[in-house]
């Protein structure tokens, strides 16, 4: 395919609309005023009226349609192409999902509906609430945070619920180096301390440095399963137990679940909360600030105190929402993001069981193909030749110099978006590729294409890497400027 999809385009330089403004033009058609002309300032307060009309632009019709048009060219998006953002999970969102969220009877309803009106809602939410905690092996499941870091936080104010039940002050959490990033903050904000834990040679946490970590004022253990590298960790339910053993509690960052689905559950091997991304691993849209979803699931210990209220039926089969008094309270406005638990919903009820094992069936034999693919260009220090979800390489082994950000630089010019780079942060130079489970094979074999394309272009042509990218609207950025410096307004 030339190469790349998207390597050769047409690209539109588009002002601003106003830039396109001439006085006198417009693209409306209004009938006269048929009923007389009211002063505003004896409608409205006098300091609130405007003293000139709104400079808005004056364009025709056809100049609004293509400015519009012109620019949504410039967002890259997944219907374009797939995103191989490590961590992330970016993947496609079926459409199917789209159409129930946008049914009038769950997009109209006001989240102020009494409950005899809602009870369309309440069930999907209690029904969601049991799948979620069949398939993480959970007792109980709240629906109301609002994105995964969300998520950990409410997953860890219930945990000091339950240790204050127990009158234990603990305060101290350990989490590993292949943790992701949300976690150490999560337990900043719940007031509690960060111990960090060093993973092995191997990315992979042992047993007995949690063993040493662990002491009579640790109050949990933080971990991602898999981890940030890609990788299982193989003695997770020893871990867990060293923890238990100390009188702590385990919280397993959900994130990415996707890898594990139908095949492991982390209320069987020993963890005591954890947070669902739906927005990732049940294909709802994200990016860009929202929307998000984040439920935490719970053991039974921790159920008493999950944020209410919640979703109950009642003998009769109709449902109503409960308060329980041991409950942290409320995390979010009303119950969460509803539309996002809809898509959820329908994605759990068209796979079914035996669909969700082929999602991480899939999720891990791609990432797999595209570690075969590529280990002989680029350097991956961990796993051994295997991975989970996603493939964690460098730029160590990369020609003239030759850097991750030239890598992901080049990758747009190929027509790819960039993943992940730079984290985690164990990794110098991290190259983090998540091909998830919607891609198909000719799909990945084109992305790795262009990483060995960039790879052999190191080596024979590395000036041109160096002020990649060429081919788009506009070329390589200064992002530390931008960062720190940006500019927020016109010229």
């Amino acid at each position: 395919m030339n190469g790349h999809p998207g390597a050769m385009t047409l690209g539109f330089n588009e002002p601003l609309i106003f830039d396109r403004s001439v006085p006198g033009r417009d693209g409306a058609s209004l009938p006269r005023l048929d009923v007389p002309q009211a002063d505003p300032e004896q409608l409205f307060t006098p300091a609130l009226c405007r003293k000139q009309p709104a400079a808005l632009p004056e364009v025709s019709e056809p100049e609004v349609v293509r400015h519009f048009t012109r620019l949504s060219t410039w967002n890259f998006g997944v219907d374009h192409g797939f995103y191989p953002l490590g961590s992330c999970t970016m993947k496609y969102n079926p459409k199917l999902n789209e159409w129930a969220a946008r049914l009038p009877g769950f997009a109209s309803m006001h989240p102020a509906t009494p409950t005899h009106l809602a009870q369309g809602p309440l069930q999907l939410m209690w029904e969601l609430e049991r799948m979620l905690a069949e398939i993480s092996g959970m007792h109980a499941v709240s629906l109301q945070p609002s994105a995964g870091a969300h998520g950990e936080l409410t997953a860890l104010m219930v945990m000091r619920a339950a240790l204050k039940r127990r009158g234990d002050a603990r305060r101290k959490v350990l989490i590993p180096d292949t943790a992701h990033g949300t976690n150490p903050a999560s337990v900043a904000l719940n007031g509690w301390e960060v111990v960090p834990v060093r993973s092995t040679d191997k990315g992979l946490l042992d047993p007995e440095s949690v063993r040493s970590a662990m002491a009579s004022d640790v109050a949990a253990l933080m971990l991602t399963n898999p981890n940030t590298l890609g990788l299982f960790e193989k003695d997770i339910a020893r871990i867990c137990a060293i923890v238990h053993e100390g009188g702590g509690l385990v919280f397993g960052d959900g994130a990415n679940l996707n890898a594990i689905l139908g095949r492991a559950r982390p209320g069987d091997y020993g963890v005591d909360a954890m947070q669902f991304n739906l927005h990732k691993t049940f294909s709802t849209p994200h990016g860009g600030g929202g929307p998000g979803s984040g439920p935490i699931g719970v053991v039974a210990e921790l159920a008493p105190f999950l944020p209410a209220p919640r979703p109950v039926r009642r003998d009769d089969g109709t449902f109503a929402l409960e308060h329980p008094g041991d409950a942290i309270g409320r995390v979010r406005s009303f119950f969460g993001n509803f539309g996002i638990m809809v898509r959820a919903y329908t994605y759990l009820r068209e796979l079914g069981a035996p669909g969700l094992k082929q999602v991480s069936d899939m999720a891990v034999l791609n990432a797999n193909y595209l570690l075969h693919l590529i280990q002989e260009h680029y350097h991956v220090p961990f796993g051994d030749g295997r991975c989970m979800h996603e493939v964690v390489a460098c730029d160590r082994d990369m020609a003239n110099g030759i850097s991750t950000l030239d890598v992901a630089k080049g990758l747009i010019d190929r027509g790819f978006h960039p993943p992940t780079v730079y984290f985690p942060l164990v990794v110098k130079g991290a190259l983090m590729c998540e091909p998830t489970e919607t891609e198909t094979r000719e799909t990945i074999e084109a992305f790795a294409a262009a990483l060995i394309d960039i790879a052999q272009q190191a080596a024979a042509d590395p000036d041109a890497l160096h002020h990649a990218p060429q081919r788009t609207r506009i070329s390589r950025l200064d992002e530390a400027t931008a960062a720190r410096r940006p500019v927020l307004k016109a010229p």
